[in-house]
């Protein structure tokens, strides 16, 4: 999937007590006129799920992300529509939920019937218009007893119920580890069912989430570098090659490869954050890999971050980060 895009924080996301908000059309007019062709749209269940009803969603709610889509469509941006928190399971605040999606019944039919709803609702729209990322970010294996072959077993079966619901609508999985380590035991849905494998562009952790409150690496580490040591390895351009080594492994069978996260927290002085910057996007161009910036807005955005020394300007009623732009503008490949 070479597209190319941002993240977007909109609705449906970590307060299901506030009311999704309307389409922003100025986002997604800039996202269009700048040549970006891709949205991913986190999405929390909470937002339509009546306690831990999982498998009767709120269909007003739903109502309101039919018109996220339509505004996109309008647009020709590809919407991505992803459960960032899904029943049983969320990267950050995992003790938080009532049930283990890699563990319990009652979670995984929950998460099929979500996303084998979201594929009957949306069976008429084409594949070039909406896919499906079916969970954000995945556990560490032996995180809280999650294992490769669970993992799996969830996968393949809401893959299998999706393609009897809509046998043309593109899937996305992340890849483990919180979106880095790659799944070649899921190699064989790529190739059969064009399932894209969704890696990350965070490493070194070091240098993407320097002081993120959330982050407890973050603790005591000194101000970013890059090119850097860090963990006991040499990072530079030669290192985040290696470091895709099993994902292109991966790609050179037949999957389909995309970048779903990748961005630099807004601590990272913005030489660093430039110039590591530089060399991800070099690396993904150099592979053909699409891409989505976390995020359009915010301490990761385009827009909207506070690293001193930025260059702002006005565009299309943003202040824009001109040099990121250009970056992101740069690395696009044409398909």
């Amino acid at each position: 999937m070479r597209r190319y895009g941002f993240n977007l924080q909109w609705m449906f996301w970590k307060d299901p007590e506030a009311k999704p908000a309307p389409v922003d059309e100025r986002v997604l007019d800039a996202i269009a006129a700048w040549g970006f062709d891709f949205v991913r749209m986190p999405c929390d269940y909470r937002f339509w799920t009546d306690g831990l009803d999982y498998v009767h969603p709120d269909e007003r709610v739903l109502e309101v992300l039919d018109t996220y889509l339509d505004a996109c469509r309008e647009r020709g941006l590809h919407l991505s529509l992803n459960l960032h928190r899904a029943p049983g399971y969320v990267i950050t605040g995992w003790e938080s939920e009532h049930h283990n999606l890699w563990a319990d019944r009652e979670a995984q039919d929950g998460f099929a019937a979500i996303w084998t709803g979201f594929a009957r609702r949306y069976r008429g729209v084409p594949g070039d218009e909406l896919s499906f990322d079916l969970v954000n970010e995945p556990p560490s294996v032996g995180e809280r007893g999650f294992t490769r072959a669970a993992h799996e077993t969830v996968i393949r079966r809401v893959v299998a119920e999706l393609r009897r619901a809509d046998p043309d609508r593109p899937i996305v999985i992340d890849g483990l580890g919180g979106g880095h380590l790659a799944m070649p035991e899921l190699a064989d849905l790529g190739i059969v069912h064009r399932v894209v494998h969704s890696t990350r562009g965070y490493a070194p952790m070091s240098v993407s989430h320097y002081r993120a409150e959330w982050w407890p690496g973050s603790q005591g580490l000194g101000e970013p570098a890059y090119p850097c040591d860090y963990q006991g390895q040499h990072w530079d351009q030669a290192a985040l090659r290696d470091f895709y080594a099993p994902w292109r492994e991966v790609a050179a069978q037949g999957v389909p490869v995309h970048v779903g996260e990748f961005g630099c927290y807004d601590h990272t002085p913005n030489d660093v954050a430039l110039r590591w910057l530089s060399d991800v996007l070099g690396v993904f161009a150099s592979f053909g890999w699409g891409y989505a910036l976390w995020e359009f807005q915010g301490p990761f955005g385009v827009i909207g971050h506070r690293r001193p020394g930025a260059r702002f300007e006005q565009l299309d009623g943003f202040r824009v980060d001109r040099d990121l732009l250009d970056l992101l503008q740069a690395h696009r490949v044409s398909p």
